[in-house]
């Protein structure tokens, strides 16, 4: 059983899909930390995904509520119910990319304006958005994590606009940690090795991404989520009290190689 050092703590997760989701390996491994969790969905496509994994929690289900990032309405709609719930957040997970299909395909010069545009709202500024409207509640201090990856800083072939709109998010998290720390609130990333989720399908040539990996990181061998769930609980307790602003590699060590 893992060690409860987060008990006591409430936390709201952003961007869980399916069970395949490293948000979902994240929550889990918070709640086993001993959390309790408050989940977003989009849609009600997404609404039954949800459900039967939070049902998994047994009696203690957490709260769900739908919630479209892309939206100031929903984003305030929805932590009105959080604060129906609670009057303290400590944790926020937010696990949230999207680009339209064909922006992932191709050359990055192609990316039409829209598609730049949508990949940045739902990618980077839904971290300002929700940050923005969950920082009133961390009244003892709080951990904010976000997800990124490595095309943040390296070209990846056929990542291409989400590489620009997750180093949005890694600058963005840099000066949301410098205007929430006054208020004890820390805002970090996890930067993960590729992990075979619904949506790395997405991107073309992902299994040849996994293999050059296991051929190149030190470790030869990207991740598993459940290390990104630990990294996770790492970032959320106070043993990461005085880390903010960073970006966290978990990725077999594969960050630090030239060659």
């Amino acid at each position: 059983m893992t060690e409860q050092i987060l008990a006591g703590k409430t936390g709201v997760v952003f961007g869980v899909a399916n069970k395949r989701s490293i948000a979902w390996a994240i929550a889990k491994a918070w709640a086993a930390a001993g959390a309790r969790l408050i989940f977003n969905y989009q849609g009600e496509r997404l609404k039954g995904n949800i459900e039967e994994l939070v049902n998994e929690f047994g009696e203690k289900t957490p709260l769900f509520s739908s919630c479209d990032v892309s939206s100031d309405d929903e984003i305030k709609a929805f932590f009105e119910k959080v604060r129906s719930e609670t009057d303290r957040l400590d944790l926020m997970l937010h696990s949230l990319a999207f680009a339209p299909k064909e922006a992932l395909e191709g050359n990055f010069v192609s990316t039409t304006r829209e598609a730049f545009r949508t990949a940045h709202d739902i990618s980077a500024y839904s971290l300002v958005a929700l940050a923005r409207e969950a920082a009133p509640l961390m009244t003892n201090g709080g951990s904010i994590v976000a997800m990124t990856y490595y095309g943040s800083e390296k070209v990846v072939p056929h990542y291409n606009v989400m590489g620009v709109a997750k180093a949005s998010l890694e600058a963005s998290t840099r000066y949301l940690a410098y205007d929430l720390g006054p208020k004890k609130i820390r805002v970090n990333c996890i930067s993960a090795g590729p992990v075979n989720t619904l949506a790395a399908r997405g991107i073309s040539g992902f299994m040849s991404m996994l293999k050059h990996y296991q051929d190149r990181a030190p470790l030869k061998r990207s991740c598993d989520p459940a290390e990104l769930g630990q990294t996770g609980v790492f970032l959320a307790s106070d043993g990461a009290a005085a880390i903010t602003g960073q970006v966290i590699y978990v990725d077999g060590g594969y960050e630090i190689m030239g060659m």
